[in-house]
């Protein structure tokens, strides 16, 4: 048999490094606990000797490691090395760093920066709070359909009405599978509530005893650049100190805002004058 042609065989490299990138990104949304091979192949919908195959790739590389009792995968040293190097340009955690640090001091609860990724929420990172009783139902690389949870509702109700309709629809199936609690009236109706009142509120709908307060971050262009929440148990959020933390949320939001505007405006000089990268673009989507 003869052999490929070279836009053959460019086709299938192109298949393949899609596919491992493809794996690393679900690995990633894993990244504190870890995923088995056999939830990768059902994510991914490829066949275990080429999920096993890319996933060696991506050891070799750095980008994933397996834990060799569990044999669970996780993002790897190189993966770290890159996702370090990438945040100094895009930089959005280091810029709302300090204000989850004063969320979650001012109020003993913990605070969380969620940005979005498609048509899903990823929780980028947790800031723990004091109290000693906590809720755990979202850590760093968790991920959840627009819509549920406080930050995710906050930015679903940021988008115009059109784009909510093609969020809820493009996770239908998920919503009626694991989320049987959130049909799509009662995300629509959250949503109006959101932007009514200018914050979101999951009232345990996820997990009974775990309420969130969450607020829209927005770009100088008003799109959305991610969101601030805050979550406690139950008896921690009473409707006076909804809007309390709600109050908070808002204040830190505003200064994060600002500090977009500022790095906005920099780039935007610098790309004026011929030195700039668009790292605008990639915070805004």
């Amino acid at each position: 048999m003869s052999s490929l042609r070279a836009t053959d065989r460019d086709a299938t490299g192109s298949q393949s490094v899609d596919r491992a990138l493809g794996l690393l990104s679900m690995v990633g949304r894993h990244a504190d606990r870890g995923v088995s091979l056999s939830d990768l192949v059902e994510e991914s919908g490829l066949n275990k000797p080429t999920c096993r195959r890319l996933l060696l790739a991506l050891m070799r590389a750095g980008m994933v490691d397996q834990d060799p009792e569990s044999r669970r995968y996780y993002l790897g040293e190189e993966a770290y090395v890159i996702g370090s190097l990438a945040s100094r340009r895009f930089g959005l955690l280091q810029i709302t760093m300090e204000s989850l640090l004063r969320l979650s001091k001012k109020t003993e609860d913990s605070s969380f920066l969620s940005v979005r990724r498609d048509m899903w929420s990823v929780c980028l990172y947790r800031e723990e709070g004091t109290y000693p009783v906590r809720t755990h139902a979202l850590q760093a690389g968790f991920e959840h359909p627009l819509g549920v949870g406080a930050g995710s509702l906050a930015m679903l109700a940021a988008l115009p009405d059109d784009e909510v309709d093609a969020a809820l629809a493009a996770n239908a199936e998920v919503l009626l599978e694991k989320y049987p609690m959130l049909p799509a009236e009662r995300i629509r109706q959250d949503v109006e509530t959101t932007r009514r009142k200018g914050y979101a509120l999951n009232p345990g709908l996820i997990f009974a005893n775990s309420w969130g307060v969450g607020v829209v971050l927005k770009t100088p262009e008003n799109r959305i650049a991610g969101a601030l929440s805050i979550a406690a148990i139950d008896s921690r959020m009473q409707e006076a100190r909804q809007g309390e933390l709600a109050g908070y949320l808002l204040q830190e939001a505003r200064l994060v805002e600002g500090k977009l505007a500022q790095m906005f405006a920099s780039r935007h000089s610098a790309r004026d004058n011929g030195a700039a990268r668009p790292a605008e673009r990639r915070l805004s989507k």
